[in-house]
């Protein structure tokens, strides 16, 4: 069975796509950036971008009634590997061990021209 996961807690997809889909057991969420909800806005620098972004996972998360310690998977995509050490000291603020796996790559540019980018998976039993 496939469901689709969606909240106002969070930015709306910005393209043919859903904020998460829950099939089975796993819960895979489409990458996140650094809009605010609120508004619709990006918000500025590299900390505020990162936070919005885990902000916005955690809000699809628990609409799915989940939460970051089911993350099994994390991707993050950053503009620039200068703000690597940045990037994991506030993610690693939302997290608790075992950390999940990750994957963390430079990519030359993403959607609006944010600076990060986060996609999830979620293991839910």
């Amino acid at each position: 069975m496939v469901k689709a996961i969606h909240t106002v807690y969070a930015p709306a997809a910005i393209g043919p796509y859903s904020q998460a889909i829950q099939a089975g057991d796993f819960i895979y969420v489409s990458g996140q950036i650094g809009i605010d909800p609120a508004n619709s806005e990006v918000v500025d620098g590299i900390e505020k971008q990162t936070e919005q972004v885990l902000a916005n996972l955690q809000a699809i998360l628990t609409e799915a009634g989940a939460n970051f310690s089911q993350v099994v998977k994390f991707t993050i995509y950053l503009n620039s590997m200068d703000d690597f050490a940045t990037v994991n000291e506030i993610y690693g603020g939302f997290l608790t061990e075992p950390y999940p796996a990750r994957a963390t790559v430079e990519v030359s540019r993403l959607p609006k021209d944010v600076l990060v980018e986060m996609d999830v998976i979620v293991y839910t039993k």
